[in-house]
C-alpha cells in the first residue's frame, strides 16, 4: 500500500543545521533530537551498512549517512505512509543510491529473514515507542509510533540482534524509566552495554538513556557520564550538544 500523504499533511523541516531537508507529517510522530543523537552516537565507519529500525520517514539513518561517507543505510519501517517519506527524503537529499527502504513489521516472528535482511548490517538504530498504551492517554495520531505494549521492546531487540552481522553494534534510545526493560531485552543478545543517562540540565534527572552494546559481546556493562542538554539558564542547547545537533559532530559514548 502506498503512502497517502498530501503536500498539505506534510512539513519541510531542517535537520543539522540544514545539511538535511526532511518532509514529514505535520501530525503524529515527528522525529527530533533523539533521532540526531542515535546518528551520532552509532560507531558507524566507511564502507558500513546501518539498519534505522522503525526508521519512520529516515532521519536517524540518514543524519548517520550525512556523518560519515562512503556509507549505506537501510531504513526499516512498516507505516506505509512513513516509508513513501523516507524514500522521498532519501532522494531529495542527494542519498538515494545509498538508501534501501523496506516495509516490514518488525515484530513479527523471522520478519529480518522473510525479508532476506538477516545478517546484513554492521550497525543498528532504535528509538522504540516510548509509553505503553495501557498505562498513558495519548492521541491516535500518535499511537503507532510513541505507545506499544513493554514486550515490544523485546521484538525491537531480536530483529536487531537478527539484522546485525556478528560484532555489530546497537544504539537504542529510551525513557530513563525503561533501562530495566532494555536491559533484560538486551541479555544474551548484546554485551558490552554502554548506558548514557540524558539530562534536560544539569540538576535535573535523566529523562532518556542512550544505550549502545555489541552482538554477542560479554563485555561488562558501563555506566557512563550524564550528558546534559541544557545550561542552568535559558533553553538553548549547550556547545557540545550544537556540534551533534546543527554541525554533524560524533556523539562519543567512552570511545
Amino acid at each position: 500500500m502506498a503512502g497517502s500523504l498530501g503536500s498539505e499533511a506534510v512539513s519541510e523541516d531542517a535537520f543539522l543545521g540544514g545539511r538535511l531537508s526532511i518532509l514529514q507529517p505535520k501530525r503524529g510522530h515527528r522525529s527530533g533530537i533523539e533521532a540526531v543523537l542515535i546518528a551520532a552516537a552509532s560507531p558507524l565507519e566507511p564502507g558500513e551498512t546501518v539498519a534505522d529500525i522503525g526508521s519512520g520517514v529516515g532521519v536517524a539513518g540518514l543524519c548517520a549517512l550525512s556523518r560519515v561517507a562512503d556509507t549505506k543505510a537501510l531504513l526499516l519501517e512498516a507505516d506505509p505512509d512513513s516509508v513513501d517519506l523516507a524514500r522521498r527524503n532519501a532522494g531529495r537529499n542527494g542519498m538515494a543510491e545509498r538508501v534501501a527502504v523496506h516495509t516490514i513489521d518488525i515484530a513479527a516472528r523471522g520478519a529480518a529473514d522473510h525479508a532476506g535482511l538477516t545478517g546484513t548490517a554492521d550497525h543498528a538504530l532504535a528509538n522504540p515507542p516510548f509509553y505503553d498504551p495501557a498505562t498513558n492517554r495519548i492521541s491516535p495520531a500518535k499511537a503507532h509510533a510513541h505507545a506499544a505494549p513493554a514486550d515490544l521492546l523485546d521484538d525491537w531487540l531480536r530483529f536487531a540482534a537478527a539484522v546485525l552481522r556478528p560484532g555489530g553494534s546497537l544504539t537504542l534510545v529510551h525513557r530513563a524509566d525503561a533501562l530495566g526493560l532494555i536491559l533484560q531485552a538486551a541479555e544474551r543478545r548484546f554485551g558490552g552495554l554502554a548506558v548514557l543517562p540524558v539530562h534536560p540540565r544539569r540538576d535535573a534527572p535523566a529523562t532518556r538513556v542512550i544505550v549502545r552494546g555489541r552482538k554477542g559481546s560479554r563485555a561488562p556493562l558501563g555506566l557512563l557520564p550524564g550528558l546534559v542538554l541544557h545550561d542552568e539558564t535559558g533553553h538553548g542547547f549547550r556547545p557540545e550538544i550544537e556540534a551533534v545537533l546543527r554541525s554533524g559532530a560524533a556523539l562519543r559514548m567512552g570511545d
